[in-house]
């Protein structure tokens, strides 16, 4: 169950990413629903997930910025955005490369604090927060006093707060995401359950590495989706019926809050793999095939399967056709 729970995080995390952009949209609130639910079940964060819980709570906690009635934390003076402070210094203290970009996103989450506070006339409690957000370090002057003179003029729109705003903050944030996703390009789950595959002989590994049908404009979400459905298909495999008891749970929940929509390119997979399975084996296909158990041994489906020529065949179907070739012999 924690091996699902992890994966599915992962999973969560990437699409909050890629849907970061459009914070309006149901995609984004539905997947930070399940990013939130998942990290709230955490007992513990694995210390290879931390950038990813960070990064869930910055984003959620970035896209609710404005809205200053809305509380993360037990402190009622704390805002949204002061909250998605607090993430983006755990953020910085995980990697030291990014020094500049750093430096930029730590300076507009703090002008947009008090710039929030000033758009809804909240100047009083502009002030407050000022007084919790700086230090007295040198570093941190200038920019504190360019602000505390904000505050004093009441004016939410002098040229300091509109050539940092909030528009700014969103996009120094997307860069941010953009080498995060870079540094993840081999998504977590798929790896993870690809090598499981390849472990055990799954026939559903081929599944993985089919192409999307569809137009480019949908494809790249159709793929995410079907990629997820395949890997928790790949995950039950592998952890046997016995834990799969468990793990199902999560799984179906996960799946009837996405919609049914998510799998529906699952289904059209799997009726794929039907109609191959009434694929006649040619001759050169069993040849291939006792090539294989010569050089890697029976049982080594995905070995074969690997270094054979077959066509749009799975491991499955070879075991099958191997057990028909010995009753012929």
């Amino acid at each position: 169950e924690a091996v699902a729970t992890e994966w599915i995080l992962e999973f969560a995390c990437s699409c909050l990413c890629r849907h970061f952009a459009e914070q309006s949209g149901a995609e984004f609130w539905r997947w930070r629903d399940v990013a939130q639910a998942l990290i709230n079940g955490l007992s513990q964060i694995p210390p290879h997930q931390k950038k990813t819980v960070y990064l869930c709570q910055l984003l959620i906690r970035i896209a609710q910025g404005k809205s200053l009635g809305l509380q993360f934390e037990n402190d009622q003076r704390i805002s949204p955005l002061e909250s998605a402070l607090s993430f983006w210094t755990l953020l910085e203290k995980e990697e030291i490369k990014l020094e500049k970009l750093h430096e930029d996103i730590r300076r507009l989450i703090q002008i947009q604090i008090v710039a929030v506070h000033m758009e809804n006339r909240y100047f009083k409690e502009a002030a407050e927060v000022l007084e919790r957000l700086f230090t007295d370090s040198e570093s941190d002057k200038p920019l504190r006093v360019k602000l505390a003179t904000v505050i004093k003029t009441k004016d939410p729109y002098v040229p300091l707060l509109q050539s940092f705003s909030y528009s700014l903050l969103i996009s120094k944030i997307q860069s941010y995401i953009k080498l995060f996703m870079k540094e993840t390009e081999t998504n977590f789950l798929i790896q993870e359950a690809t090598k499981h595959a390849v472990s055990k002989g799954l026939g559903a590994t081929a599944l993985l590495n089919r192409p999307v049908e569809g137009n480019e404009n949908n494809r790249g979400d159709l793929e995410t989706k079907q990629r997820f459905v395949l890997s928790i298909i790949l995950l039950r495999d592998v952890l046997g019926q016995k834990s799969a008891t468990s793990t199902f749970p999560i799984f179906f929940k996960f799946v009837l809050f996405c919609g049914l929509d998510n799998i529906q390119n699952v289904g059209r997979n799997e009726a794929s793999v039907c109609s191959r399975r009434r694929q006649r084996w040619t001759q050169k296909e069993d040849l291939e095939l006792k090539w294989g158990v010569k050089e890697f041994g029976v049982g080594n489906w995905a070995k074969i399967l690997v270094h054979g020529n077959f066509h749009n065949r799975t491991g499955v179907m070879l075991k099958d056709r191997w057990r028909t070739l010995s009753k012929i012999k």
